[in-house]
């Protein structure tokens, strides 16, 4: 091994990646080079539009501001987990049905930042979503659909709680 490069294994929507890789390489750029999972976008870079989220260990980080290597062990899911085969999780389905998309380069962020927010809060207020949505930029809905589709997301989840 090059001593320049580290090994980093990780597990990403429950499949195991072992990569050697420069220690400064980006987590959404691994998630997108190194496992081919092209869901998780990359905008600013810098942390601020949300657009790289995914889950580490079950919380929404910012994939553009970690290394690689710093997920040694970890467990990511990205927006490709959500879906099961060709069932959509309640969240890409409400989003569907409310119009909460529009270009969709915002979507898969929000996405896995609503996740883990609806699982603590099966009952949000608008309020509550406008919160949790407020680190995710999108230049395209105004965010009244998007609000929609997450009330319509809860329901459905509440639903199907046993």
């Amino acid at each position: 091994m090059d001593a320049a490069r580290r090994t980093v294994r990780v597990t990403v929507n429950g499949e195991s990646h072992e990569k050697e890789v420069e220690p400064r390489l980006l987590l959404s750029d691994f998630i997108r080079h190194e496992a081919g999972l092209t869901g998780t976008h990359v905008g600013c870079e810098h942390g601020v539009c949300g657009a790289c989220t995914v889950l580490l260990e079950g919380a929404p980080v910012r994939s553009c501001l970690m290394f690689a290597v710093q997920a040694e062990g970890a467990s990511i899911e990205t927006v490709e987990s959500l879906a099961d085969g060709d069932a959509l999780h309640p969240l890409q389905e409400a989003f569907r049905r409310e119009h909460g998309l529009q270009c969709g380069y915002c979507t898969p962020g929000i996405l896995m930042t609503l996740k883990p927010f609806l699982a603590a809060n099966p009952e949000p207020t608008e309020a509550e979503i406008r919160q949790a949505l407020s680190g995710n930029l999108c230049r395209c809905t105004g965010y009244q659909q998007i609000v929609a589709a997450v009330r319509r997301a809860a329901a459905m989840l509440r639903a199907e709680a046993p």
